[in-house]
């Protein structure tokens, strides 16, 4: 069973048409990255994948159910979603935030329970913020403040997390940081994890499945080993590069030659017995 399934979808808005009965499966348990240049439609995707988007025509499973047949707060116990830059109401401390997380949960017969006690102390430890946890979010820098959004979408206890560019503003390291924290949550509990990323690289890194998107569909989609190519990345980003093996992780490492600046022979000679030396 996939995660998440979109099947024959069409997404409009207002009389222009963004996807046309477009199907695509998220594989379950694994970490899938959309990419595509900018204004090809991931961000909307992603967003209709969750139900915030309401499609013209097809439907969108959930673990296998019509996810427009679902309760809202049932999808937000199976479903999570974090949007683009989110921003905390001032003075909200990150204990605060991280425990909205738990509010599918809360009805007038159930308040706050021990569970949901453990779950923002697991949440929390997951992403290292306990020592952070009576600051206010404003008060954090930018990689603290991310850890603390995913904390709040752990604390909401879904199988299935999406996240909408989670490295936006945030500098080289601190991308790393909050990908590396995916990662593990992925490896150790399991989770379903689909990402918009801009970074090749980094999508190639850490995705073990990844959709490339133009043109209004699915361009390509498979594990990055076998999709990413040069003719890939000419055809989704209009772009000449070359590929090459990542000498650290092995996945595909993207070199963009860009149209100012020509490679020269002797820059290519380099560049190929560089890449002689990774493969003896």
């Amino acid at each position: 069973m996939h995660a998440i399934e979109a099947q024959q979808l069409t997404l409009t808005y207002g009389e222009n048409s963004i996807y046309e009965n477009l199907d695509i499966a998220i594989p379950k348990g694994k970490i899938t990255v959309f990419i595509g240049s900018n204004g090809c439609g991931k961000s909307t995707l992603l967003r209709s994948l969750a139900r915030l988007l309401k499609p013209t025509n097809g439907s969108i499973l959930l673990d296998g159910q019509a996810i427009a047949k679902l309760p809202t707060k049932e999808i937000a116990k199976r479903l999570s979603i974090l949007p683009q830059g989110p921003v905390a109401p001032e003075g909200l401390t990150v204990l605060q935030l991280v425990k909205q997380g738990r509010y599918p949960y809360q009805s007038w017969l159930q308040q706050w329970s021990a569970e949901d006690e453990e779950m923002v102390s697991k949440a929390l430890k997951a992403t290292n913020m306990q020592q952070y946890a009576d600051r206010t979010v404003d008060s954090l820098s930018g990689g603290q403040r991310q850890r603390a959004w995913i904390a709040m979408t752990l604390a909401q206890g879904t199988e299935t997390i999406l996240l909408d560019e989670p490295t936006t503003y945030l500098d080289m390291s601190h991308q790393v940081e909050v990908l590396d924290l995916l990662f593990e949550l992925n490896v150790s509990q399991q989770r379903s994890i689909v990402m918009v990323l801009h970074d090749i690289n980094l999508a190639c890194r850490y995705a073990h499945h990844i959709v490339a998107i133009h043109d209004k569909k699915i361009a390509i989609q498979g594990t990055p080993e076998d999709i990413i190519t040069e003719d890939t990345i000419r055809t989704v980003f209009n772009m000449d590069c070359q590929i090459i093996q990542d000498p650290l992780f092995g996945t595909p490492l993207c070199i963009p030659f860009g149209k100012g600046r020509k490679v020269n022979e002797q820059e290519q000679a380099s560049s190929n017995l560089a890449n002689a030396a990774m493969v003896v």
